[in-house]
């Protein structure tokens, strides 16, 4: 007859009544606390009832005439009778109010009959050096609300509670004082509480002694022969050679073992074909990382770009938003009067967009480079990409050439985010016109040109639109109107930091948030033509 197991479950059973005796205990020592508590905090409760409640009758800037003069008016003695009313009709053992010093403290009302009371404008020193701190503390800005537990053979065994008494000013004059007697009852609940606790520890000390010796036996031992076990596993796990465990428990624990094996082997498989994974994902980082270098060497990155031409000043950037990206700048001398910028954006991000980034990126130039104009480039290739597209991708693309002789520039746009112009000594504005889809989408399309002119001073400004549609955690776009309000911070600002500063309002923008899109811009200022010789000479 094949042994039925016992069950982890059922051997903690027995182990799991004697924690449930002791935590019995526990809660017995708890509720005996929270009543200690309670009651404590009843009298501490009552005790500062009867000091505010003394505090708030009395007047204030009435309290140091009573001790320089020892006169006693109307108030006064309202205050006293009030005194010995609330001590002998109520818990309150003494009731008085006194005016603290550094060496003792002065009685201004003391309830009781005469002969047992303190006199007005009599010294006493403080009963100690804590009774001292909390009357000095009730005149603090920021007066506690503990009670203060003394016991003495002169008072016997009381809590006492103090309230400052305040001045039409607001500033703390005298001090009113209430101690109520803690009964008997509290000594004895505290030595009880004693006797509890020990009896717990004695009880906690045998159930966790039995509970170890119960669950030694049936658990702990078997699992030593586990963590050994692992050990070996992973020490050994480039060897051949399996674990070799050894349990007979008839329980989960043999289960265990047995899944320890088991384990063991998977383990041995899984390394062995992560290996594999793991130098496949390590070719493919490098050959990202080819990549990545290959699409920035595409880009013109040397700046000035240009340092023997003074006619203008440009600057850009590209920050993909993965290793490799989608956007592209470009700037070239179509001849020696004319410059071409070119800012564009593919459609999809990695490998695939860097590849119809590149494609795209050396037939808008080849095509400007040939003589056409902004709008027969993008109208050739948008032909060009069209041809063989399986892949259905496109790029938008703001495309101009400007005559740095004369400032006169024709621009294209298609499908493009509008870009930012701004007069010399004006603002940046955005200048908004309609223009046709993206390149690479549909046939035949024509471009519309735009003829411009830029003066000496005027910067122009092109980007993305991963600065607008930069994102924080709240989901909200960066914004066309953010991005003006950051290049007019600095109107003046040189290319080269004014696109530092606008990456900087967008990173502080967007926060914690990923990076989405790729964040490109450029910014080109025209300084005017170069001066001849003689123009020199006719302007001296």
């Amino acid at each position: 007859m094949k042994k039925e197991k016992s069950g982890l479950r059922k051997k903690l059973a027995g182990s799991m009544v004697l924690f449930a005796l002791v935590l019995i205990l526990l809660i017995g020592g708890l509720v005996c606390g929270r009543y200690y508590t309670a009651r404590m905090n009843g009298f501490s409760e009552n005790a500062f009832e009867f000091a505010r409640t003394a505090a708030n009758m009395i007047d204030g800037d009435k309290v140091q005439g009573y001790v320089e003069t020892f006169e006693r008016d109307e108030h006064y003695n309202s205050i006293q009778s009030y005194l010995n009313s609330a001590q002998k009709e109520t818990l309150v053992k003494y009731y008085y109010v006194v005016i603290p010093h550094e060496e003792d403290m002065v009685y201004v009302w003391d309830a009781g009959e005469a002969g047992d009371a303190y006199t007005l404008g009599f010294h006493e020193k403080y009963q100690s050096e804590e009774d001292k701190e909390a009357i000095l503390a009730a005149m603090s800005d920021t007066p506690p609300d503990d009670v203060v537990v003394s016991s003495d053979d002169i008072y016997g065994f009381i809590a006492s509670a103090y309230a400052p008494v305040y001045n039409s000013k607001g500033e703390p004059v005298a001090v009113a004082c209430a101690d109520l007697p803690l009964p008997g009852l509290v000594k004895g609940m505290v030595i009880y509480l004693a006797m509890l606790i020990l009896s717990i520890t004695g009880a906690t000390l045998v159930a966790t002694l039995m509970l170890y010796a119960s669950i030694n036996k049936g658990l702990i031992g078997p699992v030593r022969i586990l963590k050994n076990s692992a050990e070996e596993m992973v020490d050994n796990l480039e060897s051949d050679e399996a674990i070799d465990i050894d349990i007979k428990t008839g329980d989960e624990i043999e289960d265990l073992a047995n899944a320890f094996k088991k384990m063991d082997g998977d383990l041995r498989e899984y390394i062995k074909d992560l290996s594999v994974i793991t130098a496949e994902k390590e070719r493919m980082g490098a050959e990202l990382n080819v990549a990545a270098n290959i699409q920035k060497s595409m880009l013109p990155l040397t700046f000035p770009a240009f340092p023997e031409i003074s006619e203008f000043d440009l600057y850009a950037t590209m920050d993909p938003a993965r290793e490799v990206g989608g956007d592209f700048y470009d700037f070239f001398m179509v001849d020696d009067d004319h410059i071409a910028l070119v800012m564009a954006d593919v459609s999809g991000k990695g490998i695939p967009a860097s590849l119809f980034m590149m494609i795209s990126k050396i037939f808008l130039k080849n095509n400007v480079q040939s003589g056409m104009s902004p709008s027969e480039a993008l109208k050739r290739a948008n032909e060009q990409l069209i041809e063989n597209n399986t892949v259905e991708m496109f790029v938008t693309v703001w495309l101009a050439v400007i005559n740095i002789r004369t400032g006169k520039g024709v621009a294209a746009n298609a499908g493009h985010e509008h870009p930012a112009f701004r007069k010399k000594g004006g603002l940046f504005e955005l200048i908004k016109y309609k223009h046709p889809p993206a390149v690479g989408m549909i046939e035949g399309l024509q471009f519309r040109e735009h003829e411009f002119e830029i003066g000496a001073g005027d910067t122009l400004f092109v980007y993305t639109d991963g600065v607008t549609e930069a994102t924080n955690e709240k989901d909200e776009f960066f914004g066309e109107e953010r991005l003006v309000a950051a290049l007019n911070d600095y109107p003046d600002a040189e290319p080269e930091d004014i696109l530092p500063y606008v990456k900087n309002c967008i990173d502080e923008f967007v926060g914690g948030a990923p990076q989405f899109d790729d964040i490109t811009m450029l910014a080109f200022r025209y300084n005017g033509p170069k001066l001849s010789l003689d123009e020199v000479r006719d302007n001296m």
